[in-house]
């Protein structure tokens, strides 16, 4: 069964691309995540190290703020700490919408829900 989002795209794997079908009845093929080369440890760590001088939002594609962090030393080293967990936390990305390259796979989450499609078995005794 096919997972549909609230603009009409097929829910996919990003290597192959997804299909969308426009209200007119044309289709296009299109990537719902796509990345641009920003890597995530390279943003965490700059975060870390050099985030009260903005590398960090620099290197995301935010100047405005990396060069108020830069003249504020990272709003007196508070801003740097909350761009830490916003970066690590993956709030903040990259300024043109993509996502970021991440080289390794953690783990996942799934979320479990019960509804009235859905009941406990009774197990019988071991």
């Amino acid at each position: 069964m096919e997972q549909v989002n609230e603009f009409g795209d097929v829910l996919c794997d990003c290597k192959k691309g997804c299909l969308r079908v426009l209200a007119g009845g044309a289709a296009t093929l299109r990537s719902l995540c796509w990345r641009n080369g920003y890597s995530f440890e390279t943003s965490l760590l700059l975060s870390v190290f050099l985030g009260f001088l903005g590398a960090d939002r620099f290197y995301l594609g935010y100047p405005g703020l990396g060069l108020f962090k830069f003249c504020t030393l990272g709003f007196l080293f508070v801003g740097q700490l909350v761009d830490i967990v916003l970066i690590a936390t993956q709030v903040v990305k990259p300024a043109d919408g993509s996502d970021y390259i991440i080289s390794y796979y953690g783990a996942g989450l799934e979320i479990r829900t019960m509804d009235n499609m859905t009941y406990r078995v009774v197990q019988p005794d071991w």
